[in-house]
């Protein structure tokens, strides 16, 4: 699975998170949280994603 910045992605621990930065194929830095005062930037890797949720403008994956 290809990750881009920007792209909304479902952890295996259940979160929800925003991919803020690609530093490889296989390493990110991603926001979590509900709002602004919450967020927490963490940084993972490939194999803890379930799946991708969203891309850059909103659309949908499928995979």
């Amino acid at each position: 699975m290809k990750i881009s910045q920007y792209d909304t992605v479902l952890l295996k621990d259940g979160r929800e998170a925003a991919i803020v930065e690609v530093f490889s194929p296989t390493n990110f830095a991603a926001d979590v949280g509900d709002s602004p005062e919450d967020w927490e930037t963490i940084y993972i890797t490939l194999d803890q994603i379930e799946k991708r949720l969203t891309g850059m403008y909103g659309k949908p994956y499928n995979d």
